[in-house]
């Protein structure tokens, strides 16, 4: 029980770092003497120490750390990337103990950072709330892993699943409740991506409001034509230099291109022929949708593509959690898709 008390600080400091380290996961750490937390630390950006570095250096003295337990959500680093292996460091405090929230998920580090501290004499106990720590680097876990960024499709739809309301009542179909949560979901991911239609029709700014500190995330335009309006937000605001145009190319393409950019999350914003694409080729990892208490008809779906054949083959949604945002009901899932074989 105290492990995981002392998790959950180390998961309130990771969370500081949320859209601030992509490439690099967010972690938490926190040093604990005597029962209670004697310093803590988070990884701020890429590059940076890492948390469990940030918390040593928080110690008002570097002895405290002898016979101390260090809580941290992942596994430390034991190889040198932009920073050196955090294991080494660990080690030479003197920790009696660590408690690790989750392995690392590349295949080819995890599990060596808690074989060398155990080799080197610390206590190793791993696994701590692993689901809470695994989910707080959805998109990094599957990046470093299948090197495709996790992809997000949020929609703000009609109860009737349609994407505008009728002709020059505004493009607005939930609040503001609504459209600030959103925001918040925007600051947390590296890429906004929409489609032609929509850049000619909304002309979208995709840009992240509201949000202290936020860092702007890359807008992505896909075109078949190429053919778009020049004076659009996305190619004249201050943010231009973050906008990328995708002409002619597959969603595949676009996607594997973004994961080589290290872009490791992205947010499919409209409309609904990319949406329809996008879960037409079983690309869409989770939904984020915004449902409001409207019925408006008409012919914009929110997800268009071929659809499936079969209710057999329609993709589910798994772990649904809904939650009342203004006038608004949030839908969150990640997305499941049927074994055809």
């Amino acid at each position: 029980m105290h492990d995981e008390k002392f998790m959950r600080a180390a998961l309130r400091e990771a969370a500081r770092g949320v859209g601030h380290t992509s490439p690099n996961p967010a972690v938490g750490a926190v040093i604990v003497r005597g029962g209670r937390i004697v310093a803590r630390g988070f990884h701020r950006r890429a590059g940076a120490p890492h948390a469990e570095i940030e918390a040593l250096g928080e110690l008002k003295n570097p002895a405290m750390a002898r016979g101390a337990t260090l809580c941290v959500t992942l596994e430390p680093c034991s190889t040198h990337g932009r920073t050196p292996p955090c294991v080494d460091a660990i080690i030479r405090a003197g920790f009696a103990r660590v408690v690790i929230g989750t392995l690392d998920p590349n295949p080819a580090h995890a599990g060596r950072g808690v074989g060398l501290l155990r080799a080197a004499g610390l206590a190793v106990t791993a696994g701590v709330l692993e689901s809470a720590c695994r989910e707080l680097n959805a998109g990094f876990n599957q990046w470093i892993v299948t090197g495709r960024p996790l992809v997000i499709a949020k929609a703000g739809l009609s109860l009737d699943g349609r994407l505008t309301r009728p002709p020059g009542e505004g493009q607005w179909l939930t609040s503001a409740a609504a459209r600030a949560d959103a925001m918040r979901l925007r600051a947390q991911v590296d890429a906004i991506l929409i489609g032609a239609q929509t850049l000619r029709a909304d002309n979208p700014r995709l840009t992240v409001r509201g949000v202290p500190g936020a860092l702007q995330p890359w807008r992505i335009i896909v075109t078949r034509s190429g053919d778009l309006p020049a004076k659009s937000h996305v190619f004249t605001d201050a943010h231009r230099d973050r906008t990328l145009v995708f002409r002619g190319k597959s969603l595949r393409a676009v996607l594997h291109e973004l994961g080589r950019r290290e872009v490791t999350s992205v947010l499919i914003e409209g409309g609904g022929r990319v949406l329809g694409d996008a879960f037409d080729r079983r690309f869409v990892d989770r939904v984020h949708f915004y449902l409001a208490p409207l019925l408006c008809g008409g012919p914009v779906p929110a997800i268009g593509g071929r659809g499936v054949g079969s209710t057999k083959e329609a993709p589910h949604l798994r772990n649904p959690r809904y939650e009342k945002i203004g006038s608004a009901l949030r839908l969150t899932a990640e997305v499941e898709y049927p074994d055809l074989k």
